[in-house]
């Protein structure tokens, strides 16, 4: 495993609010922050797994770490955890909007319009109900927000047009929320990765019939010819939320080894007519 902290900076004093902080990027997030010395909080549903990773993170003894159990998909239970935050710290530095998921693949044939509205109201919704709860609390600090987009928002995904339009649309939505919140020295980013060694990732290689040849050939995928961790968007979002990035707002930040550069195989063989 990579140094936590590998650019350096310190957020010490600051408070941190990770949905989907339990597992996968969230994960990676909230370690990379905590070593910043940050006061953490994970929220996500699986209590089992975050009160695990608050145990873990804390006795590293570096920032501090609690959960929160949240279902994002509940706005009631958005604003109850953001007003928890406040009581037990007083004050929020950083919103990252993290929780969200990928549906299984399947064509739009496949897809039902509760489908669709399910992963919306998961995925985006929640983001903006989380923003417009904590927005008079980081105005006061003058901090920033995180909305966790993906590579495949821009690009595009087969077999995933539901989910690739959540993270278009929280792209679209970082921007105009950067010009707006500007006024109040809000900064809002986006950060949208590409291929992350998550659980999900993990246990897809797993399920191949030869694991070691999947992982290979998603390696592969990569100029820099790995996939990413984690904590590599942890990093990023440290930097976003850091003095460090200052005159950062409104962006579109894509972590992806640079998968998504120069020419590739687009259509099976099978397909191409004569």
């Amino acid at each position: 495993m990579p140094k936590i902290n590998r650019c350096g900076l310190e957020y010490q004093g600051k408070v941190v609010l990770v949905t989907g902080g339990s597992k996968g990027i969230g994960e990676g997030c909230a370690r990379v922050f905590a070593d910043a010395l940050s006061d953490v909080v994970i929220a996500a549903r699986g209590v089992e797994a975050g009160e695990r990773l608050a145990e873990e993170i804390n006795a590293l003894g570096r920032g501090s770490c609690m959960f929160i159990r949240c279902d994002v998909s509940r706005p009631d239970q958005i604003t109850r955890l953001i007003d928890e935050v406040i009581e037990r710290f007083g004050r929020l530095d950083c919103l990252i909007n993290n929780a969200g998921y990928h549906p299984e693949h399947r064509t739009i044939d496949d897809f039902s319009l509760d489908d669709f509205m399910d992963v919306m109201q998961t995925n985006f919704v929640s983001c903006f109900i989380a923003c417009k709860h904590a927005l008079p609390h980081i105005r006061k600090v003058k901090g920033s927000i995180i909305n966790m987009g993906s590579l495949v928002g821009q690009m595009g995904q087969e077999a995933a047009t539901i989910y690739c339009a959540t993270k278009g649309a929280i792209a679209a939505f970082t921007k105009s929320l950067a010009i707006e919140e500007a006024r109040h020295g809000v900064r809002v980013n986006c950060v949208s990765p590409g291929n992350i060694l998550t659980n999900s990732r993990i246990e897809g290689s797993r399920a191949a019939d030869d694991p070691a040849a999947m992982d290979s050939l998603v390696d592969s995928w990569q100029p820099t010819g790995r996939s990413g961790i984690n904590e590599d968007v942890g990093q990023l979002c440290l930097f976003l939320a850091s003095d460090a990035a200052g005159y950062i707002t409104g962006a579109d930040h894509i972590i992806s080894g640079g998968s998504e550069l120069g020419y590739g195989v687009k259509y099976p063989l099978m397909f191409i007519r004569d």
